[in-house]
């Protein structure tokens, strides 16, 4: 029988795994839009979390963030309704643990017109400075045992053998044994 994820737990990981970009306008969005569950608009001005990013530069199309969010709120299909204040804070306090894991300060501003290739350099650069500061408060730790725990707890899709650093090893394995 396949194991059964939280609704939470999936919520958490899809917003790890958005752009920050994202993250920071979907933050803007929900705080300044009345957010809804169950469609993407309603006839009053509401709006689901992803268009809120949209309108707020965070122009990403992610599928695995809208099928979360609704498992999440157990949306029904044809009655979208406004989300509960508990909905809308377990959302926003994803997003701001998520950025403030990427290394983002709250309220400061990220450029959409940014090509990702940037983020994603430095989310890595971030990663690993934490990850060195780590490293020195437990001596005995290296900085690339530090990472590869972190990588395997925020993996999106983790490898059904043990995660992102198994699977590598086997690789390199597999590729000097050929």
């Amino acid at each position: 029988m396949a194991k059964r994820r939280n609704n939470a737990q999936r919520l958490r990981n899809a917003v790890y795994a958005l752009p920050a970009r994202t993250k920071a306008a979907m933050l803007r969005g929900i705080r300044t839009n009345r957010v809804i569950v169950g469609a993407y608009v309603d006839k009053r001005g509401g709006v689901c979390p992803m268009l809120a990013a949209h309108r707020n530069g965070g122009r990403t199309n992610f599928g695995t963030f809208a099928r979360a969010w609704d498992a999440y709120t157990g949306a029904k299909q044809r009655r979208p309704r406004r989300a509960s204040r508990r909905e809308v804070r377990t959302l926003e306090g994803y997003l701001e643990m998520s950025l403030i894991r990427d290394g983002i300060e709250l309220g400061t501003d990220i450029h959409p017109d940014r090509p990702l290739a940037e983020e994603v350099r430095d989310v890595k650069v971030t990663r690993r400075r934490l990850a060195e500061a780590d490293a020195h408060e437990g001596s005995d730790v290296s900085v690339e045992d530090v990472l590869t725990t972190a990588y395997d707890e925020h993996s999106p899709a983790e490898d059904s053998a043990g995660g992102w650093a198994d699977a590598l090893d086997r690789a390199d394995t597999q590729r000097t044994d050929a």
